[in-house]
């Protein structure tokens, strides 16, 4: 299971254009989507944020892409 990947094509994006939102490489961030390196929390929040769902939801902890829950304004 790949929610990075899923969330991004759904989102019609490539990874060069999550990596330049992330201001990382694209090979950076395609080691997040081939789980050949762990997210660090920071990247989690911000993907969270900019996908507007769940931290659980990105790493597989929950099916529910909803956020169920109040959270406060994006921190970027």
């Amino acid at each position: 299971m790949n929610r990075l990947k899923d969330l991004r094509e759904d989102n019609d994006l490539l990874q060069k254009d999550i990596a330049k939102i992330l201001n990382m490489s694209q090979t950076g961030y395609s080691k997040y989507e081939t789980e050949t390196n762990d997210i660090p929390t920071s990247i989690l929040i911000k993907l969270a944020y900019f996908y507007e769902t769940s931290i659980d939801y990105i790493l597989g902890i929950t099916n529910d892409k909803n956020i169920n829950y109040k959270r406060k304004k994006n921190p970027n």
